[in-house]
């Protein structure tokens, strides 16, 4: 059974997020920041509305995940 994809407003600039390297070995702190951003697995893409908080997470832990 698929999951429903939940709809953003068409008014709101997105980012798509991809995590591409493992978190293991990092600090707990960027794990949970790759929780906090949704990921689930490894080279996985999520979209997320572009604030100041996302760019913030995604700026703490750059080796791990990249902005497409």
């Amino acid at each position: 059974m698929a999951a429903k994809k939940k709809s953003e407003p068409a008014n709101e600039a997105t980012l798509r997020i991809e995590y591409y390297r493992s978190a293991i070995g990092s600090t707990p702190k960027h794990k949970l920041i790759i929780k906090g951003l949704g990921f689930k697995r490894l080279n996985q893409v999520v979209t997320r509305v572009d604030t100041p908080a996302v760019r913030g997470m995604v700026a703490k832990a750059p080796h791990l995940v990249r902005i497409l």
